[in-house]
């Protein structure tokens, strides 16, 4: 018999506003970009995202889609192998990593629809569920605006994990951030594990000093204490805080996740599947942290990993994101609930049992005279 194949790809642009002006230590945003990507095969659909730029779209009109098409539906390594040599000299990390994201993801959902199987299912289940830690606390917030998103997620949906933004003004604050720090802490109380991100504000100096003085908190995530890219930086802070010291949101190739574990720079490896290389990357990223005896934590989209985060033995938790659940629930019907502190996909969802809601969507579509400049 021969193999079903993929005969459409497609993508569209959407751009959601915040419900508030939101910041971390580095930027400032008051939108969401998340582009939708859309494969096909004899009437069934497959369906990604990513969350990036509006150009994902070109990247995937343009190039992809002239590998992907017309190649097995069961032959995603393949497919994913195509892309990647397709971009060579666009260069991968970046925009393309995460057009080739959104494909790699929408043609994994279309295999496990053709198979009529969820994607829990065709990736094996490690586990009966996927811990999460519930992820928002900007910089921009009140004191009053981060103890109610606090609140909220330890007191009603029961999260046994928070994590806050620091390194407010690039870390010249940390006045204020000792401040937010032990303003989450006593809110949560002492049984809620406290995490904090800097989105690689401080130097290594700040880093090390901040980190000295918010143990007395009890905080055991140290997110991103200087740039992803400093290597030796996140080993020197490694060595001298007691908090777990974790990156890796910005892999974009297999071999950026092996440097940063050949350095031992970090604690715990982030991969992102909207980034990596969709799903065949972000296994490929925990097998590597499982081979050096890490944990992996997923970076943010919580319905799009949940699925394969179930799969994976090594699994630490996957980050459920304020601006991404958020979207998720008002674009899509099947997003998972995360009351508890867990997600559970569906056995009896095909796919990663996710459908965008086409009448809500239209209201944040756009067409490229719209694509925002900053």
């Amino acid at each position: 018999m021969s193999p079903r194949t993929v005969d459409g790809i497609t993508a569209e642009v959407y751009r959601i506003p915040t419900d508030t002006p939101e910041a971390d230590g580095t930027l400032t945003w008051d939108f969401t970009t998340m582009i939708v990507v859309r494969a096909t095969s004899g009437g069934v659909e497959g369906m990604g995202w990513t969350y990036a730029a509006p150009a994902c779209k070109s990247v995937v009109d343009t190039t992809l889609a002239n590998e992907v098409v017309g190649l097995d539906v069961m032959a995603i390594p393949a497919a994913n192998a195509a892309m990647m040599r397709s971009c060579r000299n666009m260069g991968v990390p970046g925009i393309v990593a995460c057009a080739i994201s959104a494909v790699d993801i929408a043609l994994w959902d279309l295999k496990a629809r053709v198979l009529d199987v969820s994607l829990a299912d065709l990736f094996g289940r490690a586990r009966a569920s996927v811990p999460i830690y519930a992820s928002g606390g900007f910089t921009t917030y009140s004191d009053e605006e981060t103890t109610t998103q606090l609140q909220t997620w330890v007191n009603q949906w029961r999260i046994p994990r928070v994590k806050i933004k620091i390194g407010e003004e690039r870390g010249s604050a940390l006045d204020r951030d000792l401040h937010r720090i032990e303003l989450a802490r006593s809110v949560i109380g002492t049984e809620t594990e406290l995490f904090v991100d800097a989105n690689g504000a401080y130097t290594r100096k700040q880093a090390i000093r901040l980190g000295r003085a918010m143990a007395v908190f009890d905080v055991g995530w140290f997110e991103e204490p200087v740039s992803s890219d400093d290597l030796v930086g996140l080993r020197e802070v490694r060595d001298q805080c007691a908090a777990d010291v974790t990156a890796g949101e910005y892999g974009y190739t297999p071999w950026y996740f092996a440097n940063m574990i050949s350095a031992e720079a970090v604690d715990c490896l982030q991969a992102d599947a909207t980034r990596c290389g969709g799903y065949t990357g972000w296994l490929a990223a925990a097998h590597v942290a499982e081979s050096h005896q890490l944990d992996v934590s997923a970076h943010c989209a919580p319905n799009v990993h949940a699925p394969v985060a179930i799969s994976v033995a090594n699994l630490r938790h996957v980050e459920y994101f304020h601006d991404h659940y958020r979207i998720e629930e008002e674009l899509f019907e099947g997003a998972l609930s995360p009351v508890g502190g867990a997600l559970v996909p569906r056995a009896d969802a095909l796919g990663h049992g996710m459908t965008l809601r086409n009448s809500v969507a239209k209201d944040f579509a756009l067409v490229e005279s719209d694509y925002p400049t900053e």
